[in-house]
């Protein structure tokens, strides 16, 4: 599971630029295959999110990405008042902005998974995928974890500099964040050699999966490089790093964080060690850019960690960016259902 493409955020503050979004999310959900009900599905879902936002957060953001499938992934993110009740607010006919009220139901029929987290004060955060086929009615392969992520930009820049893959092997699944140096196209150019190493050796432990995309990336302006694989058998997260991307294993109200070695990958990398940690059926693997700072506690948001990591991942994003780097934020959990 790796991100096709990720235009950068929608502002969303005034309704024409709620039209605006629909566009080219349509755009890049046509481009993607999705078929003409599936558009009709995504170009709804956009409106009613973007509209919401106008309406009752005053402003806020759409991130959109797509996934393989294919599916389009929306995020509305706001800092508003926060819902009083979020089941209200998905039930058809309830509003509080004297308009119909069908919005937020709209949103619950026609994406295939829906998660909403909100809090007052605080904000909400709105999950929408479409595509690939409809959740509720086809069932899927079972898979060993669900992972949510999202990159973003530097604002200014037209490409992101980080990145992120996952490799969802039904025992022992894979997972990396990466961060170009710098940002810009060199930083993007880094992080694309990463990703496509990782792919290719994506069933070897991480201490490996770290070499080869150190190898990968001579010659490039390097990066700073995670991977990390759970092992449900043993009950173990191992992990291997170079440079500052963070991850850490949340469980019980409590954050273990993770080592990664210094240097450069594509540069200096002395020593690639592996570490491995205790894992438990109700942990949150979270791992990141040095976009986003480096205080964040789960704990203070209740509830949180028994959203969809997608979800966990926004609200990270929208409460702890730093504003002057890329950001990729990665969540993932033992999948429930």
């Amino acid at each position: 599971m790796t991100p096709a493409l990720a235009p950068p955020p929608f502002v969303v503050a005034e309704p024409s630029q709620v039209g605006e979004a629909r566009r080219r999310v349509l755009e890049l959900g046509a481009s993607a295959g999705l078929d003409p009900v599936e558009q009709g599905k995504l170009a709804l879902v956009i409106n009613e999110l973007g509209t919401n936002l106008v309406k009752h957060a005053g402003t806020g953001v759409l991130l959109v990405q797509l996934l393989a499938g294919p599916v389009v992934e929306v995020l509305a993110v706001d800092r508003g008042p926060g819902m009083s009740s979020v089941a209200d607010c998905f039930r058809d006919g309830f509003s509080t902005a004297g308009s119909p009220g069908t919005g937020l139901g709209a949103v619950g029929r026609l994406a295939s998974v829906v998660d909403v987290y909100s809090t007052r004060p605080g904000g909400t955060v709105i999950m929408a995928r479409v595509g690939g086929g409809d959740r509720r009615e086809e069932p899927r392969p079972r898979r060993a974890i669900e992972v949510g992520a999202l990159s973003v930009a530097k604002d200014g820049e037209t490409v992101c500099g980080d990145a992120w893959a996952a490799a969802d092997h039904p025992e022992t699944p894979a997972l990396m964040v990466v961060d170009g140096l710098g940002h810009g196209v060199g930083a993007a150019d880094a992080a694309h050699l990463a990703t496509r190493a990782f792919q290719a050796v994506a069933h070897q432990p991480p201490g490996a999966l770290v070499a080869a995309i150190h190898d990968a990336l001579r010659g490039s302006r390097g990066a700073a490089v995670a991977v990390a694989r759970l092992d449900r058998s043993r009950a173990v997260v191992t992990y291997a790093g170079i440079g500052n991307v963070a991850g850490a294993i949340v469980s019980g109200g409590t954050a273990r964080h993770l080592v990664s070695n210094n240097g450069t990958a594509g540069h200096n990398a002395r020593r690639i060690n592996e570490f491995t940690y205790p894992w438990s059926d109700d942990a949150v693997l979270v791992m990141h850019s040095d976009g986003l700072g480096s205080r964040w506690q789960l704990d203070q948001y209740p509830g949180l960690v028994r959203h969809h990591p997608s979800v966990v991942a926004a609200v990270l994003y929208r409460d702890w960016s730093r504003g002057r780097d890329d950001v990729t934020v990665l969540a993932a959990r033992v999948e429930t259902t």
